[in-house]
């Protein structure tokens, strides 16, 4: 049978022992430590793919055709009530209401065909009073506006630029079946009153127009106040020393209204022509076969 050490042998190896088990704790801890630099994070996982650059996507850049300036401008023609532009587009749908812009050109502008096609005409600041016309479409850096000149729906393109800009609340409609008259204030109806238009030899034309001009005439006494549209005669030249071009204006006599009795121009009652007096220049007219 084996003996028990003596007691004073255990405790003289008792240091040896603890001295044995904090070594081999230290050593434990170094590999842990060496191991946690050694192996990356997520070690024995799948390696995960980065997700694909997405790639920019650039705003698709307008281009705005350029205004290729005529060698001689003071070669075209002016569009003015008085002139005939030829080779100009026109505006042949149904007479439809925009949203009440109009520009004026606070110099003289050249007018366009197409945006960035051929010059066709220029256009001043005044004729019949300052020059406002109606927006009919827009491209970047471009309107196309109607024009005052003949033939009937003339319409043309200017730059952008040199123009002041505003907006109409105002909308005149004209019934030429019903011989009748509205005028419209942000949608709402002001007035509608009975009118006399053209006879059946010089018919008020149909179409889109616009106020041109407001201006009294001493040589008369049938109007205190005469309205010219941008539209003319389809059949006469020239009626009361102008161009033919048809107007808004009462008469002395009432028995005008609802008849087809003028050469063109729109007669309407006092009371109408006291209101459409405060209407803007470049106001959209709607005359339509109603």
């Amino acid at each position: 049978m084996a003996q028990r050490p003596p007691e004073s042998s255990r405790l003289r190896d008792r240091p040896y022992l603890i001295a044995c088990a904090a070594g081999g704790v230290l050593l434990v801890v170094i590999v842990v430590v060496l191991v946690s630099f050694l192996v990356p994070s997520g070690a024995g996982e799948a390696p995960k793919a980065a997700p694909p650059a997405r790639p920019a996507v650039a705003a698709p850049a307008v281009k705005i055709p350029p205004a290729i300036l005529p060698a001689d401008p003071a070669a075209l023609p002016q569009s003015t009530t008085y002139t005939v532009l030829e080779g100009v587009p026109l505006d042949l749908g149904p007479p439809e209401p925009t949203d009440g812009s109009v520009i004026h050109p606070r110099r003289e502008v050249v007018v366009y065909a197409t945006p960035g096609g051929d010059p066709i005409a220029r256009l001043g600041p005044q004729q019949l009073g300052d020059t406002w016309l109606p927006v009919i479409a827009q491209q970047p850096g471009w309107v196309q506006v109607l024009l005052p000149s003949r033939p009937n729906s003339s319409t043309g393109w200017v730059t952008d630029t040199a123009l002041d800009r505003a907006v109409s609340p105002y909308l005149i409609r004209v019934h030429l079946r019903s011989l009748s008259m509205e005028l419209f204030k942000g949608g709402q109806r002001l007035g509608n009153w009975t009118v006399g238009t053209g006879k059946q030899s010089a018919p008020t034309p149909a179409g889109r127009t616009f106020l041109l001009g407001s201006f009294s005439d001493t040589a008369q006494r049938y109007s205190p106040v005469i309205l010219p549209l941008g539209t003319h005669s389809p059949t006469l030249d020239s009626f009361g020393g102008g161009p033919g071009t048809v107007a808004i204006h009462t008469w002395p006599t009432a028995n005008v209204f609802g008849t087809r009795s003028s050469d063109g121009c729109i007669r309407v009652p006092k009371d109408a022509l006291n209101q459409l007096t405060q209407v803007p220049l470049g106001t959209l007219v709607l005359i339509d076969e109603n």
